[in-house]
This record gives structure tokens, C-alpha cells and sequence, in this order.
């Protein structure tokens, strides 16, 4: 089992940056691939980004390409997301979630785990 953790989220301007952290516990981090997904207040929540066991396969969805760097530091046991050129659609409550594989998934459907969440305001 995992047990997930999210932090880094706040208030900042459109233009902005924000690092997301996911410390997990367990020492069979590595083993998990990890995803980043978010929920803005009436939508679905919906994959971010996502990363396989050795951080070399890696998926984004589109709206996020270029701005957002999904990483994970395996001897940490943590999975970060680093948030650039922020824009207010990006305002929402951000999960990192693990998923029972070493292979990444953009299906929220196939992580197990999940964190608490996190937000983040991005303000025009």
C-alpha cells in the first residue's frame, strides 16, 4: 500500500509558477507509476500528466505541453510537478495518484492510490 501526500499549491498570478511535491510512504515507490491529475469545481477531475517507473516515459495532456514537467526522485520516494506559465484555467485541486504498474496511464481509472489534493488559485 501507499499512502500519498500533495503540497506546494497556493495563490499566484497568471504567468506564475508553482512546484507541486508528492511524498509517498513505502519503500516500494519505484515500483508505481505515478500521475498527476486535477479538478476544477463542476468538471470531471482529469488527467495532467503522468510518469512511468523510471521517469523515461512520460505523457501530458495537451493543455499542459511545454508549461508543466512531471519528475520523480525514486531514492526520495517522491513525485513532483513543476508548473509554469500558469494560467487561470489551471486553477484546481491537484491529485497525484499511484498506480499498481511500472507503466504510466493517462486513465484515472487504473490508479489505485490517491492523495488528498492540493489547491492551486491562479488569478488573472
Amino acid at each position: 500500500q501507499v499512502q500519498l501526500a500533495e503540497s506546494g499549491g497556493g495563490l499566484v498570478q497568471a504567468g506564475g509558477s508553482l512546484r507541486l511535491s508528492c511524498p509517498a510512504s513505502g519503500r516500494t515507490f519505484s515500483t508505481y507509476a505515478m500521475g498527476w491529475f486535477r479538478q476544477a469545481p463542476g468538471k470531471e477531475r482529469e488527467f495532467v500528466a503522468a510518469i512511468n517507473w523510471s521517469g523515461d516515459i512520460i505523457y501530458y495532456q495537451e493543455s499542459v505541453k511545454g508549461r508543466f514537467t512531471i519528475s520523480r526522485d525514486n531514492a526520495k520516494n517522491t513525485l513532483y510537478l513543476q508548473m509554469n506559465s500558469l494560467k487561470p484555467e489551471d486553477t484546481a485541486v491537484y491529485y497525484c495518484a499511484a498506480r499498481a504498474s511500472i507503466a504510466s496511464s493517462v486513465n484515472r481509472d487504473e490508479y489505485r492510490y490517491w492523495g488528498q489534493g492540493t489547491q492551486v488559485t491562479v488569478s488573472s
